[in-house]
């Protein structure tokens, strides 16, 4: 089951099929915008098996300039993306997808290729892939803050701001062969 009403909280248990259906999104956008994207990935917590989360899909698109944007808005509200502005450092160029109004199922974040938010979104995924102590810390972490934040999902996402931050300043990583940062042993 994927989407949660807007502004609430409610984190559920890792389902599955979330991989499915971020894949099916990430063909969905490939064939709307083409060559305006270099990649796409599928970021955030559904994106961690495992790991509890709200069931919203997170997908970062990476840009090699914003200069495409224009089109890219015109592409993807053609196929029911609402474009919500340009979010700067604090998540790029947001789409959402509803599949009824104020019922998000999910949030893309447009941002530069070559930018750090791109490698920030990719590497905070892959660290809670890969350490299953930092994952449970995370997931303790969320489920505090949802039965804190349950209608304030602005205040919940700020709220884990700190946890993010820190995981990632305090990892070091190489790239492997392929380009992709991993963490280092």
């Amino acid at each position: 089951m994927i989407g949660l009403k807007r502004d609430t909280v409610e984190v559920v248990a890792h389902d599955p099929t979330w991989t499915m259906l971020a894949f099916e999104a990430c063909q969905a956008m490939r064939i709307a915008c083409g060559e305006l994207m270099v990649d796409l990935q599928h970021v955030g917590s559904t994106a961690v098996p495992d790991l509890p989360a709200k069931p919203i899909l997170d997908i970062a698109a990476a840009v090699v300039t914003f200069d495409a944007m224009p089109e890219i808005i015109r592409r993807l509200t053609r196929i029911g993306y609402l474009y919500r502005g340009d979010h700067g450092n604090a998540g790029g160029h947001v789409f959402v997808a509803e599949s009824s109004p104020d019922v998000r199922t999910i949030h893309l974040h447009v941002v530069e290729y070559s930018g750090s938010q791109w490698r920030r979104y990719r590497l905070f995924r892959d660290l809670l892939r890969h350490n299953p102590m930092l994952r449970r810390r995370y997931a303790r972490l969320k489920r505090d803050l949802m039965s804190m934040y349950r209608d304030d999902r602005e205040s919940y996402t700020a709220a884990k701001a700190d946890f993010i931050r820190e995981t990632l300043d305090n990892n070091v990583v190489r790239p492997d062969d392929s380009g992709t940062q991993i963490p280092a042993e």
